[in-house]
């Protein structure tokens, strides 16, 4: 199982994260949602041993992860928001250096690199540097580089981006595969029909709390909305987004 316990996160005394807690266990995909500024990046952060929390504590399995964090790195694939790649190297390039730097052995490697790059439609593009890939190709490289050691904790941080319809749907159904191995996903993302679809149970942070921590089903009949959208908006939207829309477009006709 891996816990959150009072994770609290302060930039310069501003406080980014409030007191975050949960609870992910084995087979669980937990759907992490929020508006920019809600601590979501943050809390992502800490969770994947990235960044310090200011206070409070993750566990694996009843366990203080910061007692071993290499360790429990190892057993993390992480899909970042941003990507930062070595784009001077080639896809299979990099894949090879992720998997040294995790300690696979060089036949395995390879083996699964062959694999990622066919599945992905990328073998064509093997022998181009990253800095030729589109953004949706890197993100596919990205994802692989999370799997290609097999872990047991799978943090998608915005996967979606740049990806095309197909490859939206295969990542889809990649978590719902993962989770029914039994692995750990937390799904941070914007995209609020994906979460509704793949997630167990969701979280919606805003101004660094939690203010609703429940399964997409149990949100919607407590709060008696039809969407996990609807339920978002009522939590965390203040603003009128349908009168918002309708003022730009009158803007355009002025």
């Amino acid at each position: 199982m891996l816990e959150a316990r009072g994770l609290t996160k302060y930039y310069s005394a501003i406080p980014a994260v409030r007191g975050v807690s949960f609870s992910l266990r084995r087979g669980g995909v937990l759907g992490l949602l929020g508006p920019n500024g809600s601590g979501k990046s943050t809390t992502v952060s800490i969770l994947a041993g990235l960044l310090d929390p200011s206070g409070g504590t993750v566990h694996l399995d009843g366990a203080d992860v910061r007692d071993d964090l290499l360790a429990y790195k190892a057993r993390i694939g992480y899909v970042p928001e941003e990507a930062v790649l070595y784009t001077y190297l080639t896809g299979p390039e990099y894949l090879s250096l992720v998997g040294h730097l995790r300690g696979l052995p060089t036949r395995r490697i390879e083996a699964r690199i062959e694999a990622f790059m066919s599945l992905f439609n990328l073998s064509d593009d093997a022998r181009s540097p990253l800095s030729a890939y589109s953004k949706g190709m890197r993100q596919k490289i990205l994802i692989s580089a999370a799997l290609l050691h097999d872990p047991d904790i799978v943090i998608l941080d915005e996967p979606n981006s740049g990806l095309d319809v197909t490859t939206t749907l295969v990542l889809r159904s990649l978590v719902q595969t993962l989770a029914a191995e039994g692995r750990m996903i937390v799904y941070s993302s914007h995209v609020l029909e994906i979460v509704e679809r793949v997630a167990s149970d969701v979280i919606i942070l805003n101004d660094g709390k939690v203010v609703a921590h429940d399964s997409v089903s149990r949100l919607r009949d407590l709060l008696e909305l039809p969407s996990l959208e609807q339920v978002f908006r009522q939590l965390v939207i203040e603003t009128d987004i349908d009168r918002m829309a309708r003022d730009l477009v009158a803007v355009m006709k002025l």
